[in-house]
């Protein structure tokens, strides 16, 4: 098992997008802008966030 982490922040407002996106967003454990939260890096976690990439940033840790 890798132990590698992904920090992503949710910096764009979903309010208007798509209802599949605002449930992914919520997946990922984002609440409210300017939230952050790390997760592991795996092909789930970084399907969901391919999904949504234009609402987040993320950092390599």
């Amino acid at each position: 098992m890798s132990d590698k982490k992904i920090k992503v922040t949710l910096v764009r407002s979903v309010i208007g997008t798509k209802e599949s996106h605002r449930a992914t967003v919520r997946g990922l454990g984002l609440r409210r802008l300017n939230h952050s939260v790390e997760l592991p890096d795996n092909p789930r976690i970084r399907g969901m966030i391919t999904k949504v990439s234009y609402l987040l940033k993320c950092e390599g840790q």
